[in-house]
């Protein structure tokens, strides 16, 4: 097949697939972060949320047809996804579909994440799709899944999973597989306590992505067979792939790139270390997730502002900042800002030290604070004076310390309360 075959082939797969995130998961593990937003809802990036990377790997992929599904507190995530993903063309067949829990079937909300789809089947019907492909809407990341679509009709595959290698402990996070050498799922375990490494490399595993691509008609057969199963959880990692490895062909897609044969940038910000690590490794000369790749772009919605502004200039008021990712609407008011991220509409007044730190949108910075190794929460306003960061013992009392010693700020914690439950 030359490459012009190639793309046409993987152009009429990606046309008859349709793409369903899971993003109504809460992310218990970001701690305050998930209490008033899902996790796929949560700021990533300086600009983005961690739903946009599969929602952009769908677009960018040739997959114009998608469903997003969507459970705990979702209204941060809904709004976000009306605003900025409603430019697609239903007259062409293109969207991207929120599908809240709704109680199509059963009388209760989603139990699982086969669930979860298995209640919008009659939806996944009417779209008449020849593959479904389930991503996590959790993970960032950058994937063409057309090349996994090809890889999945090669290997005349019932259902394949994209896997990354990851640390062995770390595995235990995960799904973890063994393939044999035809690249056949022989072995499936989700989140195991003690995780079966690769072979010959005792300190890797090979663990799901949390990515699974189905021919339809054997999804419906495998979701129906599972939903009649009381003793299952209704869960793909814990119950559907399991199940199915003995008497289907599952086939597992290492998810590598096609030049190098290396493995991608793939993050699980499922801590609040693992957060603010994957954050402040973008404000690197050379991250290993480049933000500024035009061939690939990572679509979001961003309201209209100013751009980024520093003003004053004196020894003991200059507004600055090095090593470091400012965002739209930011105003760097004599103070320096080293080594850290701020997103939108971000003021810093004067006089401050803001170092290794991520700040998310609309947060208001007062006078004379020093914040070092922190992640401040949307909306907060840091009062006047406020150290964060030099001593943990302190911060604990207050706010969230990460067993990394990263420490959580949200506007709770700093008695404004944003969010009023009547």
């Amino acid at each position: 097949m030359n490459p012009g075959q190639s793309s046409q082939h993987i152009t009429r797969l990606t046309r008859d697939t349709l793409a369903l995130i899971l993003a109504g998961g809460r992310g218990s593990r970001l701690k305050h972060l998930t209490l008033w937003r899902a996790k796929p809802s949560v700021p990533f990036g300086g600009k983005f949320r961690i739903i946009d990377f599969p929602l952009s790997n769908c677009m960018n992929s040739g997959i114009r047809r998608v469903g997003v599904l969507t459970q705990y507190k979702a209204h941060s995530l809904i709004k976000h996804i009306q605003r900025g993903w409603g430019f697609l063309r239903g007259e062409l067949g293109e969207f991207v579909e929120l599908l809240p829990a709704q109680q199509r079937i059963e009388t209760s909300w989603y139990t699982g994440t086969a669930d979860a789809v298995y209640q919008n089947l009659d939806i996944i019907r009417n779209h008449e799709p020849q593959y479904v492909l389930i991503l996590a809407g959790d993970h960032v990341y950058k994937m063409d899944y057309g090349a996994m679509l090809l890889h999945h009709i090669e290997s005349k595959a019932d259902v394949t999973v994209a896997c990354v290698e990851v640390p062995v402990a770390r595995a235990r996070e995960f799904g973890v597989m063994t393939m044999d050498a035809q690249g056949r799922i022989v072995d499936f375990q989700e989140k195991p306590e003690d995780p079966e490494p690769m072979p010959g490399r005792p300190d890797t595993a090979l663990a799901s992505m949390g990515i699974y691509l189905f021919n339809t008609r054997f999804l419906y057969e495998q979701l129906i067979r599972d939903a009649d199963t009381a003793a299952s959880s209704h869960d793909f990692g814990k119950d559907l792939i399991p199940s199915m490895i003995d008497a289907y062909r599952v086939m597992a897609y290492p998810f590598r790139d096609p030049v190098t044969d290396r493995q991608p940038y793939w993050r699980d910000v499922g801590t609040i270390d693992a957060f603010w690590e994957a954050n402040i490794e973008l404000v690197g000369v050379t991250p290993e997730l480049n933000l500024y790749d035009d061939k690939w772009p990572i679509w979001t919605y961003q309201e209209q502002l100013p751009p980024a502004k520093f003003v004053f200039d004196d020894d003991d008021r200059r507004g600055m900042a090095v090593d470091s990712m400012v965002s739209g609407g930011c105003v760097i008011s004599g103070s320096r800002i080293r080594h850290s991220l701020l997103f939108s509409d971000v003021k810093v007044h004067s006089y401050c030290e803001i170092t290794d730190t991520v700040v998310l949108p609309d947060v208001v910075i007062n006078r004379h604070c020093r914040l070092k190794r922190t992640v401040i929460d949307k909306g907060c306003h840091v009062p006047e004076g406020t150290v964060i960061g030099e001593n943990f013992e302190q911060d604990a009392k207050r706010f969230h310390v990460s067993s990394g010693g990263v420490v959580l700020v949200t506007p709770e914690m700093l008695g404004q309360e944003l969010h009023h439950a009547r």
